[in-house]
């Protein structure tokens, strides 16, 4: 399913409505497959949501997340930050996508700025009201694209790398949520302290939940078996993958009122 310029197929769901795509654009140098979705029973223009991939790329799992948030009534634009549609199938090869970024997190603004520009040229794409998502590498490079300048009024960061640039608060245009793992050794209670000590020494807009006891990737089904597979500490968390969706859209409608 390609979509570019006036050229498309498009996936219909009659039971649903969701019309989904994949969308060819440029960022940062690379040619990149990006994932739409939107409910195509709705009249006019909708918020427009960013979605970034976790560091296994824009697999199955970060389709579904578009299609949830249509289903919410979003159009949904899920970046492909590694180019061409790439997926990793095992951490090495995720390491290699993603060490670039973790190198220089000062390049996450680019592609989301890339992915909105995109997200602007589709009809029913209202970008004046513009949130952003993402998971674990998606969160940390929407937490850091949005504190270099993005021009999102709300991000959600979902077990996220708490590591970057450094806030500044002229810079910084939206609010922030971090929905955190209490348990996510991959960001410890060392990251989170450090985080929240830089986000307030600029009196950032944000918010900090913590669900007590989740891994890492707590809101992705089968990070318990890819944790056992490569023995990673990370595992699926039913509570806190709820909970934190809740909470994501009930930050959604204050920030887009």
């Amino acid at each position: 399913m390609i979509l570019s310029g006036t050229n498309s197929t498009e996936e219909y769901s009659h039971a649903t409505s969701i019309k989904t795509a994949e969308v060819l654009y440029n960022a940062a140098g690379k040619q990149c497959k990006g994932f739409i979705a939107y409910d195509d029973h709705l009249i006019g223009k909708r918020p427009v949501v960013i979605i970034v991939h976790e560091w296994w790329g824009l697999n199955e799992y970060a389709k579904s997340r578009a299609k949830q948030m249509a289903e919410l009534g979003y159009f949904a634009f899920e970046a492909d930050l590694f180019g061409n549609g790439q997926t990793a199938s095992n951490p090495d090869e995720a390491k290699a996508f993603t060490k670039p970024y973790y190198s220089d997190p000062r390049l996450a603004l680019e592609p989301i700025e890339a992915a909105i520009l995109k997200a602007a040229s589709f009809a029913q794409a209202d970008t004046s009201r513009l949130v952003a998502m993402g998971y674990c590498f998606g969160g940390f490079i929407l937490l850091n694209a949005s504190k270099l300048g993005a021009p999102l009024k709300g991000t959600v960061a979902f077990h996220a790398r708490l590591v970057g640039v450094q806030p500044h608060k002229d810079i910084q245009k939206g609010k922030i949520l971090i929905c955190q793992g209490g348990a996510d050794e991959f960001a410890p209670e060392t990251a989170q302290i450090a985080f929240k000590k830089s986000m307030d020494s600029v009196e950032a807009d944000y918010r900090f939940i913590s669900y007590p006891g989740a891994m890492h990737a707590y809101t992705n089904p089968a990070s318990t078996e890819l944790g056992r597979k490569f023995n990673m500490p990370m595992a699926y968390n039913a509570y806190a993958d709820s909970a934190s969706w809740q909470d994501m859209q009930a930050f959604f409608r204050i920030v887009l009122k």
